[in-house]
């Protein structure tokens, strides 16, 4: 049966498959079938930005520390990061999907969601626009990919999900709950390990078992989380895509397989954040004014801490000054750990005030100088080329 016209399929999620590693096989064919780890080092130092499948069977994933990751998986080929190259890859991908919408809404240099609604006429529908783009990904760019097409972005993303590598799963309206019911609960977006549990401690092992639980119930265990939870078990999600350019902030988080209690790795890994996003938002040509750090704990309670600088900025290390004063300053860190951490950069303006200081009066020029030569060596030699003194005290 079609879907209603109230609820068409017209939401893709496109997913590429371990994004960084795979790049690095299609570059060095020798590769392809070993267990490659990108980022990182063989000596134990640093943090896992990549796994291939090869590796991940041994169950090496990304911001796991490399020393673990060595341990867990001793024949593993530790590549350093180039993530200007990946980066650039990236934007070759971004040009095909603007060759079927300008709705593109960017998670990563590695996953978009996409709306084709109101491509049909010219373009097919949405499993046909989703074939399409995965085949040329593929042919183009000989790069592996797994596409979810559903009415909604929490569909979208969890279809993709549900068969990689190589992976295309529709999920029409009508079949949602019944997609959704034999499905276990860490499925939904922020179970993880411990909310698991909770679950299973309460009798309930799937999604459909969870949607038994009232609303009340779900808030009465999860806090306010407990309201998502209750619409996503139901395969409810409002949110529209957003284009990268309507964006009102730029911002990037990372997940962690196991909850981290130690401050000095979360600050390691919000190093490589603040990197990834003061990047963005240089190439965007953006400026912006207040740093936000975002926590979420293990019990899902999730909280954000601010600080608007007195001018817009687009500097590495202002911006990680700011966000690393968050975490020592705003933070505390429980006993059982953070699940996930995030910075970003709102208030964006496309030039700079020259009025005021930051953090005690910024040279501007020689930041601006720094940035650059930083970007052109990490363009060049990866992401963990250079480290610079003001940020290497991390």
């Amino acid at each position: 049966m079609p879907p209603t016209d109230s609820h068409p399929l017209s939401i893709l999620h496109i997913d590429m498959d371990a994004y960084y590693a795979s790049i690095e096989e299609r570059e060095d064919p020798s590769l392809r079938g070993r267990p490659v780890i990108v980022g990182g080092s063989a000596e134990g130092r640093g943090v896992v930005s990549a796994a291939s499948y090869a590796a991940r069977k041994y169950g090496v994933h990304s911001a796991m520390p490399a020393g673990q990751a060595k341990r867990l998986c001793p024949h593993a080929i530790f590549i350093r990061p180039r993530i200007r190259f990946y980066a650039s890859v990236s934007e070759q991908i971004q040009n095909i999907f603007r060759d079927y919408t300008p709705l593109i809404q960017p998670l990563s240099l590695d996953e978009a969601f996409l709306d084709v609604s109101g491509c049909e006429r010219l373009l097919g529908d949405a499993v046909k626009i989703g074939r399409e783009i995965q085949c040329r990904v593929k042919d183009e760019l000989e790069l592996p990919s797994s596409v979810g097409v559903a009415p909604n972005k929490f569909l979208a993303k969890l279809a993709s999900d549900l068969e990689k590598p190589n992976g295309f799963v529709v999920i029409p309206e009508e079949k949602k709950l019944e997609i959704l019911a034999p499905l276990p609960a860490s499925r939904l977006w922020g179970v993880g390990k411990v909310a698991q549990k909770r679950l299973q401690d309460a009798g309930l092992k799937t999604i459909g078992q969870m949607r038994e639980l009232t609303k009340e119930q779900l808030v009465s265990m999860f806090g306010v989380w407990g309201e998502t939870l209750y619409h996503l078990s139901r395969g409810e999600d409002d949110r529209e895509v957003v284009p990268e350019h309507e964006a009102k902030s730029i911002s990037h988080e990372t997940t962690f397989h196991e909850d981290v209690t130690d401050k000095e790795r979360l600050a390691d890994v919000l190093l490589g954040l603040t990197e990834d996003t003061a990047a963005r938002v240089r190439r965007r040509g953006f400026w912006g004014r207040t740093v936000t750090l975002k926590v979420r704990y293990h019990d899902f309670r999730r909280i954000t801490r601010s600080v608007t600088l007195d001018r817009p900025t687009q500097h590495t290390l202002e911006i990680y000054h700011a966000a690393k004063m968050l975490l020592e300053e705003k933070v505390k860190i429980p006993q059982k750990g953070v699940r996930l951490i995030g910075v970003g950069l709102s208030n964006l303006t496309t030039g700079p005030d020259v009025q005021g200081d930051l953090f005690g009066g910024m040279d501007d020029e020689r930041e601006s100088k720094i940035d650059a030569v930083v970007d052109e060596i990490r363009k060049e030699f990866g992401r963990d080329s250079i480290s610079r003194g003001g940020l290497s005290d991390s």
